[in-house]
């Protein structure tokens, strides 16, 4: 199957221009999180144990995040014309944003040491940790299903996703999120029980705990059961739409 069949000029340029968008997002993210280890006095090379930083530092951190997603989001109304588009296009160029920032980062700092490497990948609404490979490969299969998403589109302007692939997707991503998560949380709960958390009378105990945090391992039997639905959502959406044309 090849994307390009049945694509118009005026959406080759909309693919070509969000390619683009995304690499410079990209290297605009590893160049922050260059300057920002440099202002923390942090070796380049180095991540865990993370030095310890202001409320007022992480608080902008956070709304950095929220704004970036707000951007990507932004880039899939534009660019779509059905809700189906804007969602693939959405994810498309955050997959690629993900994938060139580590591409960039390894280029101007030589971080990370290898694929294994691990990194936080979001702070909202707790800590994501997982090795580099992982949300590389998360990326990939994004790019795999938002390009499904516009050739079929493209076919077809009424292609949407169904009620069933929606669910299967959900299911996916909701595992893998707590693969993502899954270390972070033994090791908070390893100091507070579940009842505890929703009690704790400072967030500074919290967050001063957080800072201490080293990963130790991750969830590849999760994260491989979410990327197996993940994929499974995914052709079971060519399968319907297949259907759908003949």
């Amino acid at each position: 199957m090849s994307i390009f069949v049945k694509t118009s000029p005026g959406n080759f340029r909309t693919l070509l221009w969000i390619t683009f968008f995304g690499i410079a997002m990209g290297y605009f993210e590893s160049a922050a999180v260059i300057y920002l280890r440099n202002i923390l006095y942090q070796p380049a090379t180095e991540l865990f144990p993370l030095v310890p930083i202001s409320t007022h530092l992480a608080i902008t951190e956070l709304i950095r995040e929220a704004a970036t997603l707000v951007m990507l989001i932004g880039v899939g109304i534009i660019a779509g014309r059905t809700n189906s588009e804007r969602f693939a296009w959405f994810i498309y160029t955050f997959a690629v944003w993900d994938i060139f920032y580590y591409i960039f980062l390894k280029l101007l700092i030589g971080w990370p040491a290898s694929l294994l490497t691990w990194d936080i990948l979001f702070l909202l609404p707790v800590t994501w940790t997982g090795p580099v490979i992982s949300p590389v490969i998360v990326s990939f299969s994004m790019i795999f299903l938002a390009l499904t998403i516009v050739y079929f589109t493209n076919f077809n302007i009424n292609t949407k996703i169904s009620l069933r692939v929606w669910i299967f997707l959900s299911i996916g991503a909701f595992i893998v999120f707590l693969a993502f998560i899954w270390d972070y949380s033994r090791y908070i709960l390893h100091f507070f029980t579940l009842r505890e958390l929703w009690s704790v009378p400072s967030s500074k105990a919290l967050f001063d705990l957080s800072q201490q945090y080293v990963p130790v391992s991750f969830n590849w039997g999760l994260f491989s059961i979410g990327m197996i639905i993940i994929l499974f959502s995914t052709l079971l959406f060519i399968k319907e739409q297949n259907n759908i044309n003949k």
